[in-house]
């Protein structure tokens, strides 16, 4: 190797360090996204925060993982034994996996990754493909891929449907992949050959070239027969010993030349995936809470302005209503905002829903009026229009100031007016009115100290 050649090299293992200790990095920030979670959304991420852990420790320790694929039937289990260098009679079950998915420490993989002094590989064994349902097996293959390094997956013929699926599946891991044509002792040269060119051309998109392999894990006996000096002959069967020279060699070649950048790429693709798993999981909580919140206040302010018989008062008591919501969505959002901030929010809102505004102003006049002129005994005329008007209005205001915390307390690349406007496009009014109506008619139905029960 020339100087040039040196020095590229090296340049070459500094850059997938940084990019390993930048994976870790990745994989420690996921962990403080979760810890920084209220205590309901730590709970729902218990799952995701071990996984996370498990990561960062599998990455510490420079664990590489190479999970094997296969139906029973091919020797999946004796390629394993045969790597291994003896028969794995009793393992122990990986945490985090199924009770069906088994782990081997490789003693006889010697070769530790380059920049990485304690590196080990451990071969991850899973069921045979054809033991498992279809969804199951489907997610089995995205669940186990997604932490491994790289995949072995075996076969003993061309493949069948299940094989193939499976393989197209793990190919969307986006981890590099050697497939194994295992028992090829059972072939003449020709019918190896023949069933090679067949698995090079139907997997060209998915496997190099150089990632087809063959093994003997477990060859058949032969017979011999043994001549002895004065000319007897007797027949012999005797078992060959494994070969998986090749498969080792390719192994060994692969985590040689690119062992830290794949465990690098692998931290942090997993790093990602779960970075987005925990923040849709969120999103979602948060959503959640964050409509039950508007419909609960939204109903409250409609039952209380209905209810109150003293005018003014009601879009008093309203408008405190509004506030409260607002100061709640902010928590839910994991924010902080005073109560002069919210009522500011709200004006703001106010001013950028036009005409919705305008005629919950003017129903609220009309009853305060009509309250008045009769001494607040109009309320009983007036309950229901009101207030579904009042909730109606909370409801717009509350989406919108969801729309606000959920970009950060901002409008993003929008203005208020605009958000405002297409909230109230995708709003069914009649619907939202219909609701706080009958919400309306029900709490004043079953509320005895009610002076004017709504029929």
């Amino acid at each position: 190797m020339t100087t040039t050649d040196s020095n590229a090299a090296a340049a070459t293992k500094a850059g997938d360090r940084t990019r390993y200790d930048q994976a870790i990095a990745s994989i420690e920030r996921a962990i403080d996204k979760i810890e920084g979670c209220s205590a309901e959304e730590k709970r729902r991420l218990q799952q995701e925060l071990a996984q996370l852990r498990g990561m960062e420790e599998k990455l510490s320790s420079g664990r590489v993982e190479i999970i094997v694929f296969g139906e029973i039937s091919t020797g999946k289990s004796a390629m394993i034994n045969a790597l291994v260098g003896r028969k794995v009679a009793e393992v122990n079950v990986r945490g985090g996996w199924t009770k069906e998915v088994w782990n081997i420490l490789w003693e006889e993989g010697t070769c530790k990754i380059p920049g990485l002094s304690d590196s080990s590989i451990v071969l991850v064994d899973t069921p045979g493909l054809n033991e498992v349902g279809g969804d199951d097996r489907a997610k089995l293959s995205r669940d186990v891929a997604q932490r491994s390094d790289l995949i072995l997956f075996v076969t003993d013929s061309d493949l069948n449907e299940i094989e193939f699926s499976a393989l197209v599946s793990l190919a969307a891991s986006n981890k590099p992949i050697i497939v194994i044509l295992n028992k090829i002792d059972l072939y003449s040269p020709d019918e190896k050959e023949q069933l090679l060119g067949i698995l090079r051309d139907r997997l060209h998109a998915i496997v190099t070239l150089d990632n087809i392999v063959t093994t003997k894990a477990d060859p058949r006996a032969v017979e011999y027969v043994i001549e002895d000096a004065h000319g007897r002959t007797r027949s012999e069967w005797r078992k060959p010993a494994p070969d998986v020279s090749h498969l080792k060699a390719r192994i060994l070649q692969v985590l040689e030349h690119d062992g830290l950048a794949l465990l690098a790429l692998n931290g942090a693709m997993y790093a990602a995936d779960k970075s987005d798993r925990i923040v849709k999981l969120r999103l979602e909580m948060r959503e959640r809470q964050a409509n039950n919140t508007i419909w609960s206040f939204a109903s409250f302010k409609a039952l209380a302005v209905a209810a109150n018989a003293i005018p003014v008062v009601d879009v008093l008591s309203g408008l405190a209503v509004d506030i409260s919501m607002v100061v709640t969505l902010a928590h839910i959002y994991g924010m902080e905002i005073t109560w002069s901030s919210a009522r500011k929010l709200i004006l703001s809102i106010i001013s950028s829903a036009g005409w919705v505004v305008l005629s919950e102003i003017a129903v609220h006049f009309g009853s305060g009026l009509f309250k008045a002129a009769t001494f607040g005994f109009g309320t009983v005329l007036t309950a229901v229009p009101q207030g579904a008007a009042a909730g109606f209005g909370s409801y717009i205001v509350g989406n919108a100031a969801k729309y606000y915390f959920e970009h950060g307390a901002s409008w993003g690349d929008r203005d208020a007016r605009s958000v405002v406007r297409n909230i109230l496009d995708e709003t069914d009014r009649d619907s939202v009115l219909l609701h706080l109506k009958d919400e309306i008619r029900r709490k004043l139905q079953r509320n005895v100290h009610s002076p004017n029960p709504v029929k």
